[in-house]
């Protein structure tokens, strides 16, 4: 695979020949490499055309947010070309280049409030640096991505199918999802009547997604921009607070160290409510705590149906990773679940 990446990079207009390619990141879809040249470092993905089949279209997303993003000031992803002026490389596979943002740091999870506060700060002023983005420029890449009326769909189908016999290591999972199957709707109902704004969101907002300075903590850069599509910004708030909120590691299997972190919600609440109050709707801000819970269950769900399925889309390191996944996430909606009404008080102080 490295000798295939080195072949790739030379294809794109970057300054110098690669001396060293390794691999680099957290991400579970695409495989990234860090390059380093003589004179600086840059990106390396393989893109995953299996789970983004039209790179084409995720690419000109990509551009034409960063290129909105750039005008306004803000510090965000830039795409490297490659000598043919395309924004990717299309070879035995398809390939990208970004320019390594130096004297960042990614967390996994927050090491303190003020790095959490930051990142709810940096993603409510992603959202209003867009506001003013016509989101029907924006192809939908990967249709109905947080529609989780439908993902439940999904979940029944692989269960029903149960192609690699894994539903009896599942069962307490599953009872979980179908108890709660009433639960799932209201924000894709509520955008279908529009009652909810469509918006430019990210929908893939965890805390890994923010480059933070180095030095301060700060946040620098909203990364991952795959999943930029039209939604709703309660996609993106719930799935900060499902990833960042969480005392332990998406795929800890001791879950006795997995809670909701009631300070930890109230930290980001703080930072995204002063970005987003004076462009937020009321049914928007009164749905926040809800979305919390939603995008946590939703995701437990996909960490399942995947399972299920043979891990088909997520990249796994062994054979129950899927499942792993899903239990911390389905413990944590369980505990957002009861503590929606201070979550809701949280959220209207901060908006005052």
């Amino acid at each position: 695979m490295t000798e295939e990446a080195f072949n790739a990079f030379l294809h794109f207009e970057t300054e110098g020949r690669a001396q060293e390619i390794c691999p680099y990141g957290e991400g579970h879809i695409n495989v990234t490499y860090l390059v380093t040249t003589p004179t600086r470092r840059y990106i390396l993905q393989r893109m995953n055309t299996r789970v983004f089949p039209d790179s084409d279209s995720l690419m000109q997303n990509i551009c034409a947010v960063t290129e909105h993003l750039r005008a306004k000031g803000a510090e965000t992803l830039h795409v490297v070309p490659t000598k043919s002026a395309e924004p990717y490389w299309r070879g035995e596979h398809n390939w990208r280049v970004y320019d390594f943002i130096e004297g960042t740091v990614t967390y996994q999870t927050s090491p303190n409030m003020e790095v959490f506060r930051n990142s709810g700060r940096a993603f409510g002023e992603f959202q209003n640096l867009l506001a003013d983005f016509d989101a029907s420029r924006l192809t939908e890449v990967i249709p109905h991505f947080h529609d989780t009326p439908r993902r439940y769909a999904d979940f029944l189908a692989a269960l029903s199918s149960d192609v690699c016999g894994r539903s009896a290591a599942c069962a307490e999972e599953i009872a979980f999802l179908r108890a709660h199957e009433g639960t799932y709707g209201r924000i894709a109902e509520a955008l279908a009547r529009g009652e909810l704004p469509l918006r430019v969101t990210h929908n893939d907002t965890k805390l890994n997604n923010i480059l933070m300075d180095a030095h301060s903590d700060a946040a620098r850069a909203v990364i991952d921009l795959d999943t930029v599509m039209p939604g709703s910004l309660l996609y993106d708030f719930g799935d900060s607070i499902r990833f960042g909120a969480s005392t332990a590691a998406e795929d800890e299997r001791d879950l006795r160290k997995v809670h909701f972190s009631m300070p930890l919600f109230e930290a980001y609440a703080e930072g995204y409510c002063a970005a987003v109050k004076g462009s937020i709707s009321e049914p928007e801000r009164q749905l926040l705590p809800y979305s919390a819970y939603l995008m946590t269950v939703e995701c437990g769900m996909r960490f399942l149906t995947d399972f299920l399925a043979g891990d088909q889309y997520f990249l796994t390191k062994y054979e129950d990773h899927n499942l792993v996944r899903a239990r911390t996430q389905l413990k944590l909606a369980g505990e957002m679940e009861r503590c929606y009404k201070e979550m809701g008080e949280a959220v209207k102080s901060r908006m005052q």
